[in-house]
């Protein structure tokens, strides 16, 4: 069975985003060249604010509950971000694209990461995508686990809430 990763990819580089935000456009560039974004536009400086913008209302999909209340604003995401699917061979390797030619850096983003959400959910399960159960912590994170069981942004958040978890149990 071949696994389609156009959907993990893409959430998580969303996720990294949000949760690390880039100060500048190179800093923006570089991470995206740096979780595989094929090059095939130029930066301007209006694409940092517009990525930033997206990515707030793309933290509307993750604090929605998992199904049709998830779907709704993902659905308004992919209808302005994505065009009608289309085979595209641009690196030498036959794949679909969802989304318009001659998109800059912004645009490009907006219809990957709408996409790939979108992908990663369909495919994963609604509740695949939520914020950190750690006391204080609001990191994203996106399940790409086998079991389909994260709760936490990282092992850190994950075993310092075990150990207060722990602790209190102890106390009382």
């Amino acid at each position: 069975m071949h696994i389609n990763p156009y959907g993990r990819d893409p959430v998580r580089l969303a996720v990294d985003l949000v949760n690390d935000p880039p100060g500048t456009l190179d800093a923006l560039v570089a991470r995206c060249l740096a979780a595989g974004v094929t090059r095939d536009w130029e930066p301007e400086p209006a694409d940092l604010p517009a990525v930033r913008a997206f990515l707030a209302r793309w933290e509307e999909v993750v604090d929605a509950a998992p199904g049709a209340e998830r779907a709704r604003p993902l659905n308004a995401l992919l209808a302005e971000a994505t065009g009608p699917p289309r085979l595209t061979d641009h690196d030498g390797h036959w794949h679909l694209h969802h989304r318009d030619d001659g998109l800059g850096l912004a645009g490009v983003l907006r219809a990957l990461l709408a996409t790939g959400t979108a992908t990663h959910l369909a495919t994963r399960g609604m509740d695949r995508l939520g914020r950190c159960a750690a006391d204080g912590c609001t990191r994203v994170y996106a399940d790409v686990s086998r079991g389909g069981r994260q709760r936490y942004c990282s092992a850190r958040c994950g075993n310092t809430d075990a150990v207060r978890r722990h602790r209190r149990r102890v106390a009382a």
